[in-house]
């Protein structure tokens, strides 16, 4: 078996995380024992781009025990959990290509490993997958009969490449479906960026200044916690809806300029390129901390900040100096990449649950019904969204009420008034 990873070693450890993780995901667990049985992938082949960490790796090993041949690299170059990769390989026999901190020439090379196997189906966060195969292999697409994509930027990207009419395949959106970004954006990205900025500095939010740039699912969650946090929090939008409900919801709107002055910690979660941008750097106050926590390492205008410092230097891990030439300094964490996954373990295994008993339920979808679907972006379901909706409420022990026939007659109805 052909594989990439850090130390064949590190597996003992990555399997007992994995573990752990499994733990605290037990809508994948019912998935899985109706996988087990039905084998809804047996002979297929899965080429999946997802950031390697232990909750992907029960999505993987569910994925396997439903029959499919799949294969596993990284979807961003500093988000893989090595020992993870480790135990994939060594106790599940799944192939994976990704190291953490592999280089953009080895982040292409794992990519085109895995699709080396002629997929049917692809799995994307972020979807470099589906443009490598468009750009560079367009000779798979005759073997594909769909795929996923987990996360907002990747999406964004899809129905770009539909409105221009080069996606040669169905994909099915994950990132909206509710029970992902109702809450893997806002509570899992709150949480965990929160996380890697207190893993990567150990700094004090309470009293700091925090400026989030983005309302979206994303901004809210970590906004709300950096709030809960004792933070003063302000909040850049270009987006007039958005911007009216982070007022609404108690925080200072600005524009980043302005912002530049004030903020402390600076948390890009956006999807866009230079949010952050060059003429911000030199207004900020001297120490300021600059991270991102949106897909791709481009929300930063890192080639500017480098143009105008005269020194840079790593001082911790995943903490590097830049002392620019009027002499303040500023300090970007993990490199602009995402610091929830550069600098600790991203999102909690009950999130990413439901997220990825989406990506499970989709790809059965895809199977069953690939050859009614057009080449386009889908959403997900809403009868998969609501039965994963309702696996969850089981597995939390909450019931809820039913309709009764009277209530369904009234809501399906126009003539019941005053």
């Amino acid at each position: 078996m052909k594989y990439d990873i850090k130390d064949i070693k590190f597996a003992p450890k990555g399997n007992k995380r994995i573990l752990w993780a499994e733990k605290e995901m037990p809508v994948l667990r019912q998935i899985k024992e109706n996988f087990l049985k039905e084998k809804p992938f047996k002979g297929k082949r899965i080429s999946a781009c997802l950031h390697v960490t232990t909750e992907t790796a029960n999505l993987a090993i569910m994925l396997q025990a439903g029959g499919a041949d799949i294969y596993l690299c990284a979807s961003n170059p500093l988000s893989t959990q090595d020992d993870v990769a480790a135990s994939l390989v060594k106790n599940y026999n799944i192939p994976v290509f990704a190291v953490k901190g592999e280089d953009n020439k080895t982040y292409y090379e794992h990519i085109n490993a895995v699709l080396d196997i002629k997929p049917q189906i692809t799995m994307d966060d972020g979807a470099d997958l589906v443009t490598t195969i468009l750009l560079k292999r367009k000779d798979l697409i005759k073997d594909i009969i769909g795929g996923t994509e987990e996360t907002t930027t990747g999406v964004v990207r899809l129905r770009a490449m539909a409105k221009d009419k080069v996606l040669a395949y169905p994909v099915i959106a994950i990132n909206d479906a509710l029970t992902k970004h109702f809450f893997d954006n806002r509570y899992g990205t709150g949480q965990s960026t929160i996380d890697g900025i207190i893993r990567a500095t150990n700094v004090l939010l309470a009293g700091k200044v925090v400026v989030t740039a983005g309302y979206g699912w994303c901004g809210r969650g970590f906004a709300m916690r950096a709030k809960g946090l004792g933070a003063h929090v302000i909040v850049t939008e270009v987006d007039h809806l958005k911007a009216i409900e982070a007022a609404m919801d108690g925080f200072e709107v600005m524009p980043m300029k302005e912002a530049a002055k004030k903020g402390n910690i600076f948390v890009t979660l956006t999807g866009n390129l230079n949010v952050i941008y060059g003429n911000c750097f030199p207004l900020m106050k001297n120490g300021a901390i600059i991270c991102n926590s949106g897909h791709f390492n481009n929300e930063i205008d890192l080639k500017t900040l480098k143009k105008i410092s005269k020194s840079v230097k790593n001082v911790r891990d995943f903490v590097d100096e830049y002392t620019l030439k009027n002499n303040k300094t500023i300090f970007v964490l993990g490199e602009g990449r995402l610091i929830n996954l550069a600098a600790a373990e991203g999102h909690p295994a009950s999130v990413m649950d439901m997220s990825f008993a989406n990506q499970a339920l989709s790809v059965q979808y895809l199977v069953k019904n690939y050859k009614n679907l057009e080449k386009n972006v889908y959403v997900v379901p809403e009868v998969l969204d609501n039965e994963i909706a309702r696996l969850k409420l089981n597995s939390m022990g909450i019931k809820i009420d039913n309709l009764t026939r009277e209530q369904k007659e009234y809501l399906n109805s126009w003539k019941s008034g005053t």
